[in-house]
C-alpha cells in the first residue's frame, strides 16, 4: 500500500476496497434512452462516492491542513472546493499547487489567487490584513433548478429551494 494506512477509522482499507468495488464498476445510468455502464469512478452525489473522495484527499489534506494550522494560516475544504491563506511568495504557492496537481491524476486544484476569491457562496477579500466576507452569488447556478422530473433524491429538491432563498437573502 503506497499511503501506509491499513485502516482508516479501524476499518480495514481491504474492506474498504471490498465495498467500494461495486459502487465504481457497477453504475449504470440512462442517457438517449439506451442504458449505459459507467465504467471508471463513482456515481456524482453518491453518498459512498463521496467518503471514497474523503478518504483519498485524507492523507494530502492532512499535511497541508497541519502545516497550515502551524503558520496561523486557513484551510478549508467542502467535498471538491479548496480554501486557504497564504502568506508565502506567489511563486511559493504556486509551487505548492504544482506539488499538489502532481500528486495524483485525479487531483487537480484549479487557482483562483488574489486579495478578493470566492469560495462556494462566500465572496473573501483581503482588506489590508483582514478578511472581510459576503455573500457570493453564483451567476451560473442562479437561473436554473433541477428538474422535478430528475432522479435526484427528493431531499434535494427541498434543499434547493432552501439554498436559492438562502442566495436571494
Amino acid at each position: 500500500m503506497e499511503h501506509g494506512y491499513r485502516k482508516v477509522k479501524d476499518v480495514p482499507i481491504d474492506a474498504i476496497r471490498k465495498l467500494a468495488r461495486p459502487v465504481i464498476t457497477e453504475n449504470v445510468f440512462t442517457y438517449a434512452k439506451k442504458f449505459c455502464r459507467q465504467v471508471i469512478c463513482g456515481a456524482i452525489g453518491s453518498a459512498f462516492t463521496l467518503t471514497l473522495a474523503n478518504i483519498f484527499m485524507w492523507k494530502w489534506e492532512k499535511k497541508f491542513a497541519q502545516r497550515q494550522a502551524s503558520s496561523n494560516e486557513i484551510y478549508g475544504r467542502y467535498i471538491d472546493d479548496v480554501f486557504f491563506t497564504s502568506n508565502k511568495a506567489l511563486d511559493k504557492v504556486n509551487e505548492m499547487l504544482d506539488t499538489a496537481n502532481n500528486w495524483h491524476p485525479n487531483i487537480k486544484l484549479a487557482r483562483n489567487i488574489g486579495c478578493d476569491v470566492s469560495f462556494l457562496d462566500v465572496h473573501i477579500e483581503n482588506k489590508n490584513g483582514t478578511l472581510t466576507t459576503s455573500v457570493h452569488h453564483k451567476e451560473a447556478a442562479e437561473p436554473y433548478v433541477v428538474p422535478f422530473t430528475s432522479d435526484h433524491p427528493k431531499h434535494v429538491f427541498g434543499n434547493i429551494i432552501h439554498t436559492a432563498l438562502l442566495r436571494y437573502h
